[in-house]
């Protein structure tokens, strides 16, 4: 079984629903990490030198490689990336090889081969 590792990066208000929709498409899991900053096109405003942009939580899921796609996009659905610009980016890489995802290998078998 191969894997994919899908990266967003979201608002930490939309994080849940993220997750959530994630699920729903066949992730089994996620690593969050918390308080991540970034950039756009457009400079981040600073008041006094604390910047006013929202905190943003990235997360990683490593899923198997044919659900990524739907997974991908039920994310940007649900993270709203291309309808607000700035709300987020999600993005998918290569995974070469991966341990400790022996019980995803199991849970996920049946559910792969019905996508194939």
């Amino acid at each position: 079984m191969h894997f994919k590792l899908i990266i967003a990066l979201v608002e930490d208000d939309k994080t849940d629903a993220v997750m959530t929709a994630a699920r729903e498409e066949g992730a089994t899991g996620a690593t969050v990490i918390s308080h991540a900053r970034g950039e756009g096109l457009q400079k981040s405003k600073t008041f006094f030198g604390l910047t006013l942009e929202t905190q943003r939580d990235m997360l990683l899921f490593l899923v198997e490689e044919h659900l990524c796609r739907k997974i991908l996009e039920k994310i940007a659905h649900a993270g709203e990336f291309d309808i607000k610009p700035g709300t987020g980016i999600a993005f998918q890489i290569d995974v070469e090889d991966a341990v400790g995802v022996a019980h995803q290998v199991q849970s996920l078998t049946g559910v792969v081969e019905e996508e194939l």
